[in-house]
């Protein structure tokens, strides 16, 4: 009866993790499609236009994909980040 927990543990275990990496690498896979497709330039800075102060800049993207200048605080910089994430920004 031991072994077969153990057996039933080990299944359910390698499942569950094989479950979390397909959710991962599908997650990893969306950002990677919608921030390769945003236009950049020589350094790999997205090329975006600021809606808050409506000038042309080249932004880095952190890790989550939140332009460099990104405040969390201002809703024309949330409008920003929600296309960046989307794929679609105004660009120059």
């Amino acid at each position: 009866m031991a072994d077969r927990e153990r057996v039933e543990r080990f299944i359910r275990s390698t499942l569950q993790n094989a479950g979390r990496q397909v959710a991962e690498a599908r997650q990893a896979y969306r950002e990677g499609q919608t921030t390769a497709q945003l236009p950049r330039d020589d350094e790999g800075r997205v090329r975006l236009v600021c809606r808050r102060h409506a000038e042309r800049r080249a932004v880095r993207l952190d890790s989550e994909g939140y332009p460099a200048c990104f405040d969390a605080e201002h809703p024309d910089c949330r409008g920003c980040a929600e296309d960046v994430q989307d794929g679609i920004v105004e660009t120059w």
